[in-house]
């Protein structure tokens, strides 16, 4: 996988040779362009700083593992395993939310890919019923991935009734975990908040909801962010999936949006094809990211 981030710092550490004055303000250059955000950049810095005043001596590829490091350890702060348990004869529920354009069906289909891969049966939720078009590309999403889907029985039926009708099944054909969409068009709106609580109480009635992702588009770092705040203020989002990921030099934005919203990634999208849905590895991800 060919990270755009991963070719600036091969550029900063293309030889090995004594670190510099000026290596220090490019990599803080490179950190800052990468997405990093400022508050992660200068905190980032100042632990490559307090590691690398204790050597004696100090060259580029020392640099390039203390700072693997300490970004490491920086990821390690945050779980990403994701809550696929379930109670005995019932499935695992998540539910799926994030703004329009973000890539929240294709992300669906990929997950349901992702766990089918691992031999557990899912079944897909279509319970965007504002968005007209919403309903089929999840259906061909789900074809792909070669899973069910529950569709709503008329047009603009209540997004909670499909849910509920979609965990219903679930247990009777024996899904192991049931992956529900949600409405992203109205984010600014207090309704769609009520819409996700009322989807999340009709579905609790049967079985408790396992994780609640947000999907983010990488590309968009911090606005894309800013647009999600009602989600992770309002509707209990315990996981973060990052679409477009692949070849982005906004790499950073990893640790940016887990430290300002403190929840973990979970799920990284790295292409268009109905595999490239990964879990998130800290460690792989990062030995990526510098090389």
């Amino acid at each position: 996988m060919a990270w755009g981030l991963g070719k600036a710092f091969t550029k900063l550490f293309s030889s090995a040779r004594q670190i510099e004055a000026h290596d220090w303000d490019d990599l803080e250059d490179t950190l800052v362009q990468a997405d990093f955000g400022p508050a992660v950049t200068d905190e980032t810095l100042a632990a490559v700083h307090r590691v690398a005043d204790a050597s004696a001596t100090l060259d580029t590829d020392d640099l390039r593992r203390i700072l693997g490091e300490v970004l490491e350890e920086r990821l390690a702060k945050f779980d990403p395993t994701l809550n696929l348990k379930s109670s005995t004869g019932q499935p695992a529920v998540v539910l799926v939310v994030g703004v329009n354009g973000v890539g929240k069906t294709t992300t669906i289909g990929k997950f349901a890919k992702f766990i089918a891969t691992r031999g557990k049966r899912a079944i897909v939720g279509a319970a965007d019923t504002f968005r007209a078009a919403a309903v089929d590309q999840l259906a061909t999403w789900a074809e792909r991935a070669g899973v069910d889907i529950v569709r709503p029985t008329v047009d603009g039926q209540d997004p909670a009734a499909v849910a509920y009708q979609t965990v219903e099944r679930a247990i009777a054909e024996g899904h192991d975990v049931v992956i529900i969409d949600t409405a992203g068009r109205l984010h600014t709106k207090s309704g769609l908040m009520d819409e996700l609580g009322k989807i999340k109480r009709v579905v609790e009635k049967i079985v408790p909801i396992a994780e609640v992702l947000l999907v983010l588009d990488a590309t968009t770092g911090q606005n894309g962010l800013n647009q999600a705040t009602a989600f992770l203020e309002h509707a209990g989002v315990t996981g973060l999936v990052l679409t477009k990921l692949d070849g982005s030099a906004r790499g950073g934005f990893v640790f940016a949006v887990q430290e300002e919203s403190t929840i973990p990634v979970k799920l990284v999208g790295q292409g268009e094809g109905i595999d490239d849905l990964t879990g998130f590895t800290p460690h792989v991800f990062v030995r990526q990211l510098l090389d």
